[in-house]
């Protein structure tokens, strides 16, 4: 899954999402489920404590080449550079902001994530390996 077969010139033209990060199994990468106390994934049947759960970018985009509108979603580690953090730090982050504003609403936090990732990728021209 992780061989290139070819590359693509293309501009960004929206974001897909609001959530760039998630709680990611470390067996199988797939997302886990998460309570109070516990994560489980549902894939590969992985448990532990909610607070052991590891974190992951997850970035999906609507790029255009000049032929074309393509959806494409950018997983893992090659986004550090770009977000100048992992997203596991990120993610602590942005709890330690939440609970140090009192913030209980964190549409707000969110908000404010997602404007900073258009700006940094809507508009701009990357070569992805697809």
């Amino acid at each position: 899954m992780n061989s290139v077969q070819g590359l693509l010139a293309a501009s960004v033209i929206s974001i897909q999402n609001s959530c760039f990060i998630y709680p990611a199994c470390q067996n199988c990468f797939s997302r886990l489920i998460l309570d109070s106390r516990r994560f489980t994934c549902l894939k590969c049947g992985c448990t532990g404590e909610a607070k052991d759960a590891s974190y992951r970018y997850r970035l999906s985009l609507k790029i255009a080449d000049t032929n074309d509108l393509f959806d494409i979603t950018v997983f893992g580690r090659c986004l550090d550079p770009f977000f100048g953090v992992t997203a596991e730090n990120l993610q602590r982050y942005i709890q330690d902001f939440n609970q140090l504003s009192g913030e209980t609403n964190t549409e707000a936090t969110t908000r404010a994530l997602v404007q900073a990732v258009e700006t940094c990728f809507i508009g701009k021209r990357f070569i992805f390996g697809v």
